[in-house]
């Protein structure tokens, strides 16, 4: 494909295999979505009520051949049409994460071409921003199923940086800890947003998590703690009403606490866009707090369209696209990429071209 200059731009394709769902996505060189394939494994650990870290393995590996046949069948295109090929290394599960890239690794070096590891969380931020038209500079956030970070992305930078996180659970963790004590099943970010629906979110008061805490940091941990005791103190199981209720008023803390930290986070880099990703950035009352956080000071939020909030193979490859336009890149030849489970939300930068 040829940019506006004539010159021509590859196509990319993006592996995501961070946790329980098997993603890859081909977008060309000027960022066109051509294809997006995601394999969800919810029935797999539906009935432990958590992700299973050898069964998602299993589960990516037995997933990943066809979801890129199908992404690469949806483009209408062949293995040789890709240009580049980039792949989530972290932070993640270390299972999934090296199925995802031993198949990245495959695919790049069959074909010759570029590999580019990527952070599955500076992708989120970004992908979300290229959805809704706007490149970096811009505040980001982050609320997916073990990460609540903010983030500060200035013009010119290869990479975001790290304003704040949580301190121990994330916001996702809290939903599903909270669907698991008023057993409303799995996954539980739906699962409470289902319940809440039909409840009061001033029925009861918890507290607002992290709110207290300096700067950027957050902490849910105590939130969930609360909803615990709340439920323990009732001295016996709640009805469906009392559910709905005690869901409805932990998913308002939630979205009350994290459009707080977000003024907050605009207000140290003085950004006027406001860009958030990740599977709990489809709650609609989160959606709801942090739009209306921004409206109050006139700032344009993102987020991710319907069915875009999760993990998928799309953001990698828009993540890669940026990466490879600064000259980022492992030659397949000499891959060997190290996945990374957590820890400082770090990007491999690989060999400059």
């Amino acid at each position: 494909m040829r940019g506006e200059s004539g010159m021509e731009w590859p196509v990319f394709l993006g592996i995501e295999t961070s946790c329980d769902e098997t993603g890859c996505g081909i977008v060309s060189g000027e960022g066109e979505v051509l294809a997006g394939v995601v394999a969800s494994q919810v029935a797999e650990h539906e009935r432990f009520g958590g992700v299973v870290p050898e069964i998602a393995s299993r589960a990516h590996a037995e997933a990943i051949v066809g979801v890129i046949d199908r992404s690469l069948a949806k483009a209408g295109m062949e293995p040789g049409d890709i240009g580049v090929v980039a792949v989530t290394a972290g932070p993640g599960l270390i299972g999934p994460l090296l199925t995802g890239i031993a198949a990245a690794e495959g695919f790049a070096g069959a074909l010759g071409i570029p590999l580019i590891p990527v952070n599955h969380l500076h992708a989120h931020v970004y992908g979300t921003g290229v959805a809704g038209g706007v490149e970096p500079p811009y505040t980001g956030l982050v609320i997916s199923g073990g990460h609540t970070a903010f983030y500060r992305w200035e013009e010119g930078q290869e990479a975001p940086q790290l304003l704040g996180t949580t301190v121990d659970d994330a916001a996702g963790e809290a939903f599903d800890k909270v669907a698991k004590i008023l057993g409303l099943g799995y996954p539980g970010g739906p699962a409470v947003e289902k319940a809440a629906a039909h409840g009061d979110a001033w029925a009861v008061k918890f507290p607002r998590p992290g709110v207290k805490m300096e700067g950027l940091r957050m902490s849910f941990s105590g939130l969930k703690t609360a909803v615990l005791y709340h439920v323990r103190e009732m001295g016996r199981e709640p009805d469906a009403v009392e559910k709905a209720d005690i869901a409805a008023s932990f998913q308002r803390a939630v979205a009350e606490a994290l459009a707080l930290k977000s003024a907050r986070a605009l207000e140290e880099t003085g950004h006027r866009t406001f860009v958030a990703g990740g599977g709990v950035a489809a709650n609609g009352a989160v959606r709801e707090a942090l739009a209306g956080a921004c409206r109050e000071t006139g700032v344009r939020i993102v987020l991710p369209e319907a069915g875009m909030a999760g993990d998928n193979g799309v953001m990698v490859a828009q993540m890669g696209r940026f990466m490879y336009n600064k000259g980022l890149w492992i030659s397949p030849a000499g891959a060997g990429i190290k996945p990374y489970a957590g820890g400082e939300e770090r990007m491999q930068r690989g060999r400059r071209r």
